[in-house]
């Protein structure tokens, strides 16, 4: 398990496999509620994670390839695309500070 603090925080790469486009619809709602946060969000496919990627948000079923592709960066897993409870805890502690556990 990977910990980053949230003012360490400078970008996030929302990860997919099968570009059906739920992932970028989270990107685009994660871009929006960061907008004033000075945190950059990407949508990358999960093999080609960039090295400047703080935090990787990907679906569950693709934590093991995203661990894989990027070892040692804080890695949230969530179930659903969009209002997943791991997702909103990302949000809230990035606007509130504290630490991200993933």
């Amino acid at each position: 398990m990977t910990s980053i603090d949230s003012k360490d925080i400078r970008k996030i790469v929302v990860a997919c496999d099968a570009g059906m486009g739920s992932s970028v619809m989270l990107a685009s709602q994660l871009r929006k509620q960061l907008k004033d946060s000075g945190v950059a969000v990407e949508h990358t496919p999960v093999n080609d994670i960039p090295a400047d990627a703080d935090v990787v948000l990907c679906h569950a079923g693709l934590a093991a390839r995203a661990r894989a592709a990027a070892p040692g960066k804080a890695l949230v897993p969530f179930q659903i695309f969009l209002g997943d409870p791991a997702v909103t805890r990302l949000v809230t502690t990035i606007r509130n500070g504290g630490v991200v556990d993933a």
